[in-house]
């Protein structure tokens, strides 16, 4: 996983806690593994972690051979990669090496693909290859390098029929910035990313104190994995400490479902989770973590042995079938409410998503609308992942309250949901702003914030009178939240939400966003910023609202600051113009 550069008082402070438990983790690096998969799993395969410990042994090996390291670019990582294509080859995969030309080692990326199920769904599995220079990586990341090795060997030498097609990535360059996967990303044309129904990512499965991590442990996506884990009774978490640090960031930001497994870096361990999970309280999951004790001695075979068997349970549940799978779809509607003035109209979004099988036309239509108020669809049907738009107009006799209007989705199957309409008696426009105390100027009210955030702090200059919105700024894990709710009337022409930007950053890097400023309104996201977009000044950033006319809905701006390096968010001069 990539180191990202710690404060100069946190990083002695991990340096004490790595120097007071390298006796305490050492001895637990080679725990009994855990006990056979119970009944959740019965149709996966039990993958023998003693087979995964000896690709960490030859990984092991090549380092040492070769300098100490497997640093992308270097002789080591050229041995590691063809040490693992030469297991892939003989068990049947189609192989190829991507050169990646903008590492900053340029090296190759390894990809694998099974040859069977449809090319046009595909669920793909990744682990960087590459180690940092201080040492030979086993944990970071020959553990997940060598899960999924073992993995694809025994798919295929078990050859089950196949529902989806199964494609495995071995990056480079992670430890430098997560080059090499982002540059197999960008080199996917649209239509070759569509086909990539989810990408699955193990970085660190095998750390000596390790905890039971799950990339977005939420999601649809993560389910299988987190179904196996749960079996185990093991109480897993999200993964906060990797979050942006490895593959599955250049997956996430095309667009593509990503989760994962980890077992942790350089963060501690609390008490609740040793409590859980065994291991010591306070201190670093992984103690060798980007230093040269990084060896085979620095796995834990029970951690280990735990995520390599939830990859094969996640890859049978999600690829491997004795047919073909049923074909359904899911239906949404965005916002979820809306109103509408006599003799006006509103709008929505109706999505849809293939949840298993293929993709199918779905037919839109809508009941419980009142006497008066007609519902449309443009178009009225899609292809299952599709949308289409909502338009509902009233009449100016149209029956005036709330109602549930329930869009329907027919196809093989029929899918619902429902969107709450309320219908006013009267239409006509009343422009004007309707942001309070646009400019901060007045403390704090109707705007609600983080503590601070609101401030006249001349360490950030405001673009107008004294008083901003300062968001962030630390240079370290923090939060901080700025939103105010806003009553938007029907009938007008124009709808403009505008407010002042500057991004002010200590960040280096030109290529990965560390530190994000979402702004939504409601639960729709209108844009994202970063430490990428920093400059000098403010810059004027626009968006226009009629969707969400007649809507009382919250805007929200959230900046979130990764463990390091500030990235300053900075807003002023937040104006809601309607006419």
């Amino acid at each position: 996983m990539r180191r990202r550069t710690p404060t100069a008082g946190l990083a002695l402070a991990l340096f004490a806690a790595v120097t007071a438990t390298l006796t305490t983790t050492a001895a637990s690096a080679a725990p009994a593994p855990a006990s056979a998969a119970p009944a959740l799993a019965a149709a996966a395969p039990d993958i023998s972690v003693t087979n995964v410990q000896a690709h960490l042994t030859q990984l092991n090996t090549i380092a040492t051979n070769n300098g100490g390291t497997r640093r992308a670019g270097s002789a080591g990582y050229t041995a590691s990669v063809s040490y693992v294509k030469a297991k892939l080859q003989a068990a049947g995969y189609t192989v190829t090496e991507q050169y990646c030309s903008a590492c900053t080692y340029p090296s190759n990326n390894l990809i694998a693909e099974w040859p069977q199920g449809p090319a046009d769904q595909v669920v793909m599995f990744g682990a960087h290859l590459d180690s940092v220079s201080a040492g030979p990586g086993i944990n970071d990341n020959g553990s997940g390098s060598a899960t999924l090795l073992e993995n694809a060997l025994v798919l295929a030498q078990q050859n089950p029929s196949m529902t989806k097609r199964v494609r495995l990535a071995w990056w480079t360059d992670e430890e430098q910035g997560l080059n090499g996967s982002e540059f197999y990303v960008n080199s996917l044309s649209a239509t070759q990313k569509s086909y990539l129904k989810g990408y699955y990512n193990f970085d660190m499965v095998g750390s000596t104190n390790g905890g039971y991590f799950i990339n977005r442990i939420t999601s649809t996506t993560a389910a299988p994995l987190k179904a196996y884990w749960d079996s185990l009774n093991l109480q897993p978490e999200e993964n906060v400490e990797g979050q942006g640090r490895s593959d599955d960031y250049s997956f996430q930001q095309a667009g593509i479902p990503t989760s994962g497994y980890a077992a942790g870096a350089s963060a501690r361990k609390t008490s609740a989770q040793a409590t859980k999970w065994g291991g010591t309280a306070n201190v670093a999951y992984d103690s060798c973590y980007h230093r040269s004790c990084d060896t085979t001695s620095n796995i834990s075979a029970t951690v280990l042995n735990r995520s390599a068997d939830g990859v094969a349970y996640a890859i049978w549940q999600l690829a491997v079938g004795g047919g073909t799978p049923t074909n359904d779809f899911s239906v949404a509607v965005s916002p979820t409410s809306g109103s509408v003035a006599r003799g006006g109209s509103t709008t929505a979004t109706v999505s849809t998503a293939t949840t298993s099988g293929s993709a199918q036309t779905v037919s839109l239509s809508a009941t419980g609308a009142p006497s008066g108020v007609t519902v449309s669809f443009s178009p009225s049907s899609v292809t299952s992942g599709g949308s289409a738009t909502m338009t509902v107009s009233a009449s100016a006799t149209a029956t005036t309250g709330t109602f549930t209007i329930t869009v329907t989705g027919a196809g093989s199957v029929t899918r619902s949901a429902a969107y709450t309409l309320t219908v006013t008696g009267t239409g006509g426009c009343t422009g004007g702003q309707l942001i309070g105390n646009s400019s901060f100027e007045s403390g704090g009210a109707p705007w609600t914030a983080s503590s601070g955030v609101v401030t006249n702090s001349s360490s950030q200059a405001a673009r107008t009178g004294s008083y901003k919105a300062w968001l962030d700024g630390y240079g370290s894990s923090h939060t901080d939240t700025l939103s105010q709710s806003v009553s938007i009337p029907a009938g007008c022409s124009s709808y403009t939400l505008s407010f002042w930007l500057h991004i002010d950053t200590a960040e280096t890097t030109t290529s990965v966003a560390y530190d994000k400023l979402t702004v939504q309104v409601g639960s729709t996201t209108l844009a994202t910023y970063s430490n990428l977009n920093a400059a000098s000044g403010y810059a004027q950033r626009s968006f226009n609202l009629a969707a969400y006319a007649g809507q009382t809905v919250t805007l929200k701006w959230t900046g979130v600051e990764d463990a390091s390096l500030q990235t300053s968010f900075v807003i002023d001069d937040v104006t809601l113009q309607v006419g």
